[in-house]
C-alpha cells in the first residue's frame, strides 16, 4: 500500500544521471564480473511444484550491470522460482523473513479470500523481519499469472516471479514446450532516490527533450506559427511529447528471467513443435514492445485467460499484464526475442533456437515515439482552446465499442437459470467448457452497497491534476504509441475475444466513474483528483455487478490492477468479453468493464506503475 507522504530527499546519491548500460557497453563488464551473480542463476527458471511450498525472502549480492549491488531475492533468486499449482488443490505457502524490513507476497490476478492477498495494511499487517507467514489458497483457476512484493519498493529490487496454474480438465491450448519469460526493469540505485529524483524533477531520466535543433526542424516541416502554437501548449503543462516513460534505460537495465541483453537467454526447441512462452510484465515501470523477427506469434492467452487465437508480428505489455503465445519454428534456426521498452531507449534480448549457443541478429530499435493531441484528450481539436476552463469536460463520452453500450448484445432468456441467491452466495468460477452463464429471475432486484454512493465530483484544475481530458475517446483497436501503423500485425484489445463465456449474464446496476489524474510536475498521481490518503473508499456490495469507467486525464499509459476480482473489458464482443486482472488505459482515452463483487474484503485498486501508486494512484475497494 502507498505511502505518499514519505520521501527521503536527502538521502545520499549512489548515482547521478548514471550511464546508460544497454547492448554492447554492459557485455564485457556483466562478462568480467559473472563470478559475482547471485550463487543460483539457472539458466532456466527454477520450477517448484505441489500444494506445500516453502518461500524464503532475503537480500543478495547482484550483478547485471557490471556493478554489484543488493537484491531482494525468494529462494535466493531473482526472479524468484515459478510456481506451479493445479487448480482444484488448496496450496500452503511458508513465507519467511529475512530482510531487516517487512515484507509480503501478492499473488496477482489469484482469486483468493482476502486475507491471503498479501497487500499490508488492507488484508494482513505485513510479514514483519523473521517471521513466517503462512498463505492457505483454494486454487479456483488456472492460467499464467505471478507474484510479487506489496511492500514499498521491494518489487522494484527483485521479489518477482512467475506462477503457473495446471487446468483440472484438458488444456484447451495444445503445445509441445512451456517456458516462463518474466520481463524486467532493474536499476543499481536505490528506488528511493529513484522515487526522490522524480519527486524533484520529474523528467529527470528523460534525455530526449526537443532542443532548439528539433524547433528549427519542426518549423521547416510545419511552419513556424504551427510549431511556436504546440511548443507553447505543451510548455503550458510543463511536459514534452517526448515524456514516454518515468524511468528509461539511463538507469534501467532490462532483463529476460534475470538475463541482461549480453546473456542471451535462450529457449530450446525442435522445428514443427509448438513452443507456449508465457511472458509476465514484472517490470516496475516499464511498458513492452514484444516480437521475434521471422516468427509470427498466435496469442491464446491474457491475464491467464483463453482468447480466441489472434496471429501478430508484434504486441505490447503493459505492467503486470500476462500474455500467452504459441510460435511453431519451421527451420532449425534461431531466433532473436526481441523486446523494446515503449521509450526505445535500450532493449532486453533473448534466443529461440535448437541448441544452446545459437544466436539472430538483434533488429534496430525503433523510432522513439510522440505524444500527441489524442494523447491529451483533445483528439480532432486543432488548439488548445479552453483546456482546464470546463471541470466537467471530462465526462463527455467516446465513441467506441468500449462506451457505446448499446453496442453490447442483451442477455437471451434462454440462459436463465439462476436463483437470487446465485449472486453473492460464492465466488464466480473462472470461465471454461464446464462452466454456465448466469442470469436473473424474473423480478431480480441488484443488492446496494451498504454506504450510499457518492455522486462523482467534475474534476478541476489544481495542484493534484494539471490537465481534464476535453474529448477523451475509446482507442481499444489502437496498439498505442509507438506501434500505430508500423508495418507490423500488432495486437490490440479489440482483438481478445474469450474462448468461453462469461459467467455473469445481468447487466450492471450502476457505473463508477473515475478519472486517472496527475500532476506530473509535481510527480503526484490519483484517482479523480485525490491521491491515496485523502481519498476514501469505494463500495460495492456483495453480489453487485457494476460498471467502472476510466477516463485518462493524464499523458500517460496506466496499468490499473484490482485485486481480488475479475475485470470484464468491454471491448465489443458480446458475451465473449475478455476477462482480465490488469486493465491498459492510454493518455485522453475512455475505457470500461464489468466487475462482479462475488467476494467479500478489502482489495487494493491501484495503477501498477509502482512509482505512480506509491504517489498516490490507489483506492481501496470495500466488497460488503
Amino acid at each position: 500500500m502507498p505511502n505518499s507522504d514519505h520521501l527521503n530527499p536527502g538521502a545520499p546519491s549512489i548515482w547521478s544521471r548514471r550511464r546508460f548500460v544497454q547492448g554492447a557497453a554492459a557485455c564485457t563488464a556483466v562478462s568480467r564480473f559473472a563470478g559475482t551473480l547471485l550463487a543460483r542463476m539457472p539458466a532456466q527458471p527454477t520450477v517448484l511444484t505441489g500444494d506445500t511450498f516453502n518461500l524464503v525472502i532475503d537480500s543478495n549480492p547482484v550483478n547485471f550491470t557490471g556493478t554489484i549491488s543488493r537484491a531482494t531475492s525468494v529462494n535466493g533468486l531473482v526472479p524468484g522460482p515459478t510456481l506451479k499449482w493445479k487448480e482444484g488443490d488448496t496450496v500452503t505457502l511458508s513465507v519467511t523473513n529475512r530482510l531487516s524490513e517487512a515484507t509480503s507476497i501478492h499473488w496477482h490476478g489469484i482469486r483468493s479470500p482476502a486475507g491471503m492477498d498479501g497487500v499490508p495494511g488492507l488484508s494482513f499487517r505485513g510479514i514483519l523481519p523473521g517471521e513466517t507467514f503462512v498463505y492457505k489458497i483454494p486454487v479456483r483457476q488456472n492460467g499464467s499469472y505471478w507474484y510479487h512484493s506489496h511492500s514499498r519498493f521491494q518489487e522494484q529490487t527483485g521479489l518477482y516471479g512467475s506462477l503457473i496454474i495446471e487446468p483440472r480438465e484438458k488444456d484447451p491450448i495444445e503445445f509441445d514446450r512451456d517456458y516462463a519469460i518474466v520481463l524486467s526493469d532493474w536499476t543499481d540505485q536505490n528506488p528511493d532516490i529513484v522515487f526522490g529524483n522524480l519527486k524533484k524533477q520529474s523528467d529527470y531520466y528523460n534525455f530526449k527533450k526537443r532542443t532548439a535543433g528539433t524547433f528549427f526542424k519542426d518549423v521547416k516541416n510545419k511552419g513556424l506559427a504551427s510549431t511556436v502554437s504546440n511548443r507553447l501548449m505543451w510548455g503550458r503543462m510543463n511536459m514534452t511529447p517526448t515524456d514516454i516513460s518515468d524511468v528509461t534505460g539511463s538507469t534501467y537495465t532490462y532483463l529476460i528471467n534475470g538475463k541482461p541483453p549480453s546473456e542471451n537467454w535462450t529457449a530450446i526447441f525442435e522445428p514443427g513443435q509448438r513452443i507456449r512462452l508465457r511472458f509476465v510484465n514484472a517490470s516496475a515501470m516499464t511498458f513492452f514492445d514484444i516480437r521475434i523477427p521471422g516468427l509470427q506469434m498466435t496469442v491464446v492467452a491474457a491475464d491467464g485467460n483463453p482468447v480466441q487465437p489472434v496471429t501478430v508480428d508484434e504486441f505490447r505489455m503493459g505492467v503486470a499484464e500476462t500474455y500467452d503465445i504459441i510460435v511453431e519454428p519451421k527451420s532449425a534456426a534461431a531466433y532473436t526475442l526481441f523486446v523494446q521498452p515503449e521509450a526505445r531507449d535500450g532493449f532486453a534480448r533473448g534466443t529461440i533456437a535448437p541448441r544452446l549457443g545459437m544466436t539472430a541478429l538483434v533488429p534496430a530499435a525503433d523510432p522513439p515515439p510522440m505524444r500527441t493531441m489524442t494523447d491529451m484528450g483533445m483528439a480532432g481539436m486543432g488548439k488548445m482552446g479552453a483546456m482546464g476552463k470546463a471541470s466537467g469536460m471530462g465526462e463527455m463520452s467516446g465513441k467506441g465499442p468500449g462506451t457505446n453500450h448499446q453496442m453490447m448484445p442483451m442477455p437471451k432468456a434462454a440462459d436463465a437459470s439462476a436463483s437470487t441467491s446465485a449472486f453473492g452466495s460464492t465466488p464466480f468460477p473462472q470461465p471454461g467448457p464446464s462452466t454456465v452463464r448466469l442470469m436473473p429471475p424474473p423480478g431480480y432486484v441488484p443488492p446496494q452497497p451498504a454506504i450510499e454512493p457518492k455522486p462523482h465530483r467534475p474534476l478541476h484544475m489544481g495542484p493534484m491534476v494539471n490537465n481534464v481530458a476535453m474529448q477523451p475517446t475509446t482507442r481499444l483497436d489502437k496498439p498505442g504509441d509507438g506501434l500505430n501503423g508500423n508495418g507490423r500485425r500488432v495486437l490490440t484489445y479489440a482483438d481478445l475475444k474469450a474462448v468461453y463465456r462469461g459467467v455473469d449474464g445481468r447487466e450492471p446496476s450502476r457505473d463508477i466513474k473515475l478519472h486517472l489524474s496527475g500532476n506530473m510536475e509535481s510527480y503526484i498521481w490519483g484517482f479523480d483528483g485525490q491521491k491515496f490518503s485523502s481519498a476514501e473508499p469505494l463500495h460495492i456490495a456483495l453480489g453487485e455487478r457494476v460498471r467502472i469507467i476510466l477516463v485518462n486525464d493524464t499523458m500517460m499509459e496506466h496499468p490499473i490492477h484490482l485485486h481480488g476480482l475479475w475485470s470484464e473489458l468491454e471491448n465489443g464482443n458480446g458475451d465473449y468479453l475478455p476477462y482480465k486482472h490488469t486493465v491498459i488505459v492510454k493518455p485522453g482515452e475512455r475505457v470500461s468493464y464489468l466487475v462482479s463483487a462475488d467476494t467479500l474484503g478489502r482489495w487494493a485498486y491501484h495503477c501498477h506503475l509502482l512509482y505512480h501508486m506509491e504517489s498516490g494512484m490507489f483506492r481501496t475497494v470495500i466488497v460488503s
